[in-house]
C-alpha cells in the first residue's frame, strides 16, 4: 500500500486549531467499483461470510439487527450490505471503506474519551436505518457498489492506526453496525497492539452480536433519536426499543458510553418527549453518561425544516441538567458554553471548548483540579 504522510502542520492543524478532520482518501489506491463480480466461492473480493443467521424457509434470516431480513438467493438485505450467495449469508463490506481520515476524537463526540487525542477513522457503505435527516446519506443509503472504496484489510487498519500516532480506530459515519464483521476483526487485533475502539452508532442491533463486540470496544457513541416509537418508525425506519437495550448493554459490559439526541425541528423538538427521555436516563441509571444535544441543519429529504434554534438545544439542555443529567452538551453550535465540561460539584469550568478544540482542561488524575470531585470518563 503507498504510504501517506501526516505532515508536523497537518497533525497541528488538527489538534491545536480544531479545524476538525484531515481527509486520506486522494493519497489512497482507489478504485470505483460498480459490479459484483463473484470471487471463487465469494460473492466478490471485499465479502466474508457474516456471523449471524440462520436458514429459514423463506430464505437466510439475518440475525445481526431487528430489521431480521429474509434474505433470497442472490438478493441483499435491507442494508444493502449483506447478500445470500450459494445459500450462505455474506458481508459484502469486509475491508472495502469509503471513507477513512483522521479525526480529534471530540468530533465522534466524545468529550471524555482521551480529550485531544485523534481517531483513526474508517466507514463503509449502508446502514439499517434508513433516517430521513441522514447527513451521510451518499455513503449509508448505498451500496458498496456504489461508493468509491479502498482496499484495506483489518490488519492494515490497525498498520495505518500505529504509523499515524492516533490513539484510538472509530468506525463512525454510516453505521458501523452493517460493517459488524470487519469491525469486530479489525478491533480484535487493535487491542492486541495497545490501540482503543470507538464505535459510533444509532445502537440497532441484536442483543447477541453487540455483547459479542462490547468484548472489544472502549468507548461508543449511540444515538438516542428519540424516545418515540412513532417516530422512530415515522423518521428513522426503526423502533425504539433495541437502542435503549443497547445503551443498557453497553454499560452493563463496561463499555465508556456517550449519547448524542439531534433535535430535528418538528419531529424531535416537542419537550415533553425530551423531558420523558431525560427522566428515562435518569432512572437508568445513565446520570454520569455524557449526553448531546445536537443542532440539526437541513440535509437529505429534510432540506425544507430550518436549522435547530439555538435557544431550543439550550432549553433541552436546561432540563436535562434539572432532571439530574451531570454531564449535557449542546453540539454543532460553536462558542456554546454547553460545550464545556463542569464540575457537577463545585460547578467550575473543567475543559473549555471552541468547537473541536479544547483551550484548558483543569481535570487532574480524573477529578476535578478545585474540589476533588471524580468525574466520570477516560482520562488517561
Amino acid at each position: 500500500m503507498k504510504d501517506f504522510l501526516l505532515t508536523k502542520r497537518d497533525f497541528l492543524k488538527l489538534s491545536l486549531a480544531g479545524a476538525g478532520t484531515l481527509a486520506l482518501q486522494g493519497s489512497l489506491p482507489a478504485k470505483a467499483l460498480t459490479t459484483m463480480v463473484p470471487d471463487n466461492d465469494k460473492p466478490w473480493k471485499w465479502s466474508k461470510e457474516a456471523i449471524y443467521y440462520i436458514n429459514t424457509p423463506k430464505g437466510l434470516k439475518c440475525k445481526l439487527c431487528p430489521q431480521h431480513c429474509e434474505i433470497k438467493e442472490g438478493k441483499v438485505g435491507d442494508c444493502r450490505t449483506r447478500q445470500n450467495f450459494g445459500g450462505k449469508l455474506y458481508t459484502m463490506v469486509y475491508g472495502n471503506p469509503c471513507a477513512i481520515h483522521i479525526d480529534p476524537i471530540e468530533k465522534k463526540p466524545l468529550n471524555h474519551f482521551l480529550p485531544q487525542s485523534l481517531a483513526y477513522s474508517i466507514a463503509t457503505a449502508g446502514c439499517d436505518l434508513a433516517c430521513l435527516n441522514c447527513q451521510n446519506y451518499t455513503i449509508s443509503q448505498v451500496g458498496p457498489n456504489e461508493t468509491r472504496n479502498y482496499d484495506l484489510m483489518p490488519d492494515q487498519v490497525v498498520e495505518e492506526a500505529l504509523k499515524y500516532k492516533t490513539r484510538s480506530i472509530a468506525y463512525t459515519y454510516s453505521e458501523p453496525i452493517v460493517f459488524y464483521e470487519y469491525v469486530y476483526d479489525t478491533a480484535k487485533i487493535a487491542r492486541l497492539q495497545g490501540l482503543k475502539n470507538v464505535f459510533v452508532s444509532a445502537g440497532y442491533i441484536n442483543e447477541q452480536p453487540l455483547r459479542d463486540i462490547c468484548k472489544y470496544l472502549d468507548a461508543a457513541n449511540i444515538d438516542l433519536k428519540s424516545l418515540s416509537d412513532k417516530t422512530y418508525e415515522m423518521l428513522n425506519a426503526g423502533t425504539l426499543q433495541p437502542v435503549l437495550n443497547t445503551l443498557k448493554v453497553m454499560k452493563e459490559e463496561g463499555v465508556w458510553l456517550e449519547i448524542t439526541n439531534l433535535i430535528v425541528p418538528s419531529w424531535t423538538d416537542d419537550m415533553d418527549m425530551i423531558q420523558k427521555m431525560v427522566d428515562w436516563l435518569y432512572d437508568n441509571g445513565f446520570e454520569n453518561t455524557p449526553l448531546h444535544f445536537s443542532r440539526f441543519h437541513p440535509a437529505y429529504k429534510l432540506t425544507n425544516l430550518p436549522p435547530t434554534p439555538v435557544e431550543t438545544l439550550n432549553k433541552a439542555r436546561e432540563m436535562a441538567m434539572n432532571a439530574g443529567l451531570n454531564f449535557v452538551y449542546v453540539g454543532n453550535v460553536p462558542g456554546s458554553e454547553g460545550q464545556n465540561t463542569y464540575c457537577p460539584s463545585c460547578k467550575k469550568l473543567l475543559i473549555e471548548r471552541n468547537g473541536f478544540k479544547v483551550l484548558q482542561n483543569h481535570i487532574k488524575d480524573g477529578k476535578c483540579g478545585y474540589c476533588g470531585t471524580p468525574i466520570a470518563g477516560v482520562w488517561n
